[in-house]
């Protein structure tokens, strides 16, 4: 086994004493299917990295206080080693926050479940959870220090603390725990080049570095200003960006990208492309954003990156590769390579594959069969029945209307504190109409009937300040005619959905689609491959190939096709299942190539990932 030593100098990273040069890459594995990683680590490396950059997960890793899963989408010591083979560092950012776009910037909703508990600060109740994740997590990175003989060389601590708060007992009691747990490589923070935040978010004896994704030299003199010794870096180098649900497709020119990326390698920095894959934020995995309107993010993470959503060769990395080719040696691009670099001038259209109907089921129909409703004397959100993502059913019977003296049946009124963060409202079967979060909306007429029936929707937890961790569903006094109704709740059995067309499922039969239901189509391949899911017929909802959740889709855009992943899918008939929301005839199709909606160029260099 072969190590080495990793050391901050005055002016430079040192490798075994010598001045390195730090060119990384995120890649975020839990948005890339395990089976990708070592083309996209492979690609990368040709762009002229050295390096790959990896969040980590609390939420995904621990579902439960009491569960810690490592295996599949999940299993960071699966990459790392990739990593190491493919002759790479890599640097391992645990949060405990992460913000990336990810539901709740990484943190799990069940840390939120006891108000006493003080997240993001040097509270017990928080620091005792954050031990319990971490030490976990460094079992996995300790062993694969580069002085193990394994890639690691960098381990961050927290992330953008200094735009959130400014506890130094806080960052201090990260430092301490992952120093006992065995992490001897150097440590460092990022924050946005603004001096406040930089003092804010570090501590003296950690290396400060910065995220920002234009400007260079005004950001490192910046940064400099505020660490006069020690490498200067961009951890988080934004090369491009990302999407909310209603918005655009945001993109930024390659040309003036690289030409701030020169800049920045011209004065010798250190630099991690943020992203330089993005990949997916696949099942119900996606964050958003409130500053005063709520805006989820949408399934595609492709960030305009220079390796695509479906790993692509992009305009953006090979005028990436130019520039890194003035400050290392880039290897040489082979085309027939067997890792499947794919020449970039013949990006080869995906299947079309024909889409046929197998099967529908109306929601209303099966409540029964996907799950067990629970009791409650108000009602009860996401967080209060354990759990934090997707889509939870609430059931009320209506108080009688009828009128005494004429008999004739009047309506009702429901009205909510606040929806978070979508509320479909059926009468007696019956849609009766929508309440939106970002709309702002509180209170719908409603006819005469019987029974009352509100399907919620986890648009995607906030990830970025004093946001993150909030309770969904309808909160606050939830009352109908002014009084409280007795509810009865049903969290929807994500796995079900999933499965729902499989062999004889009784979920899915002949029955018309009629309001939110499961429909499953079929599609025959001749081998497995990588495609794009159209969803211009589709309306609101969530998709699964063969049971592998894709994502959200939403006709308000701007994303208009879903990434399927070619491991996801199989020789011969494959399953499409969507759990659609809005449209009763949902018609899917394939499409040759990715349509992320229509694009606004532009050079961002504002709040980031």
């Amino acid at each position: 086994m072969t190590t080495s030593r990793f050391t901050i100098g005055d002016d430079a990273f040192l490798l075994d004493g010598r001045p390195h040069r730090i060119l990384s890459g995120a890649l975020h594995y839990f948005r890339i299917h395990p089976e990708h990683w070592a083309d996209r680590i492979h690609k990368a490396r040709l762009l002229g990295l050295n390096t790959i950059e990896t969040y980590v997960p609390w939420n995904d890793h621990a579902p439960t206080p009491d569960e810690w899963i490592t295996d599949g989408r999940l299993d960071l010591g699966a990459f790392l080693d990739l990593v190491h083979e493919a002759g790479m560092h890599a640097i391992v950012r645990p949060g405990p926050y992460i913000c990336a776009e990810y539901d709740n910037g990484g943190l799990p909703g069940w840390l939120f479940r006891d108000p006493s508990v003080g997240v993001r600060r040097s509270e017990p109740l928080f620091l005792a959870a954050v031990e319990t994740y971490l030490r976990r997590v460094y079992e996995i990175v300790v062993p694969r220090q580069i002085d193990h003989g394994g890639p690691v060389v960098l381990v961050q601590i927290e992330n953008e603390y200094g735009a959130y708060g400014s506890d130094a007992a806080y960052l201090r009691a990260l430092v301490d725990l992952t120093r006992d747990a065995g992490i001897d490589v150097p440590l460092t923070t990022v924050d946005q080049p603004e001096p406040d935040m930089l003092r804010n978010g570090s501590l003296p004896d950690l290396l400060k570095t910065g995220s920002f994704g234009s400007r260079s030299p005004e950001r490192l003199a910046t940064l400099r200003a505020a660490q006069p010794t020690g490498p200067l870096m961009s951890s988080e180098y934004w090369n491009g960006w990302f999407d909310h649900w209603g918005g655009v497709h945001h993109t930024t020119p390659a040309e003036a990208q690289a030409r701030d990326l020169d800049e920045l390698l011209a004065l010798g920095a250190s630099v991690n492309l943020y992203m330089v894959h993005g990949g997916t934020n696949f099942g119900f995995t996606n964050g958003a954003n409130d500053k005063g309107v709520y805006e989820p993010t949408i399934t595609s993470y492709d960030y305009d990156a220079p390796i695509d959503e479906a790993g692509r060769l992009t305009e953006k990395y090979f005028a990436f590769r130019e520039v890194f080719a003035k400050y290392t040696d880039v290897p040489d691009l082979d085309f027939d390579d067997p890792r499947s670099i794919e020449d970039p001038t013949a990006h080869t259209p995906a299947p079309v594959p024909v889409v046929e109907m197998a099967g529908s089921t109306p929601l209303l129909g099966v409540l029964g069969r996907l799950g067990h409703f629970a009791r409650a004397s108000a009602a009860p959100t996401f967080d209060e029945l354990g759990v934090y993502r997707g889509y939870l059913v609430l059931r009320a019977a209506l108080p009688d209307a009828g009128s005494p003296t004429s008999g004739e049946s009047r309506g009702h009124v429901l009205e909510v504190g606040e929806v978070r963060d979508r509320a479909i409202v059926f009468v007696d079967g019956a849609r009766i109409g929508v309440l939106e979060r970002a709309r702002g909306d509180r209170r719908l007429a409603l006819p005469a009937g019987a029974e009352l029936i509100v399907l919620l929707e986890d648009q995607g937890r906030v990830n970025y300040d004093q946001r993150i961790g909030e309770p969904k569903g309808l909160i606050g006094e939830v009352t109908v005619d002014g009084r409280t109704a007795e509810w009865t709740a049903l969290p929807l059995d994500l796995d079900l959905l999933a499965a729902s067309g499989a062999g004889a499922d009784p979920l899915v039969s002949s029955s018309p689609l009629v309001g939110p239901g499961i429909a499953r189509f079929e599609f025959s391949l001749g081998a497995p491959a990588d495609l794009f899911l159209d969803s211009g017929g589709l309306g609101k909802g969530v998709a699964f190939v063969n049971g592998f959740p894709l994502g959200r889709y939403w006709s308000d855009g701007p994303q208009r096709t879903l990434y399927v992943p070619g491991p996801a899918t199989r020789s011969g008939i494959n399953e499409l299942v969507l759990f659609e929301t809005e449209v009763d005839a949902p018609s899917p199709a394939f499409a040759a190539l990715a349509d992320l909606g229509p694009a606004r160029a532009d050079a961002f260099d504002v709040q980031g990932a």
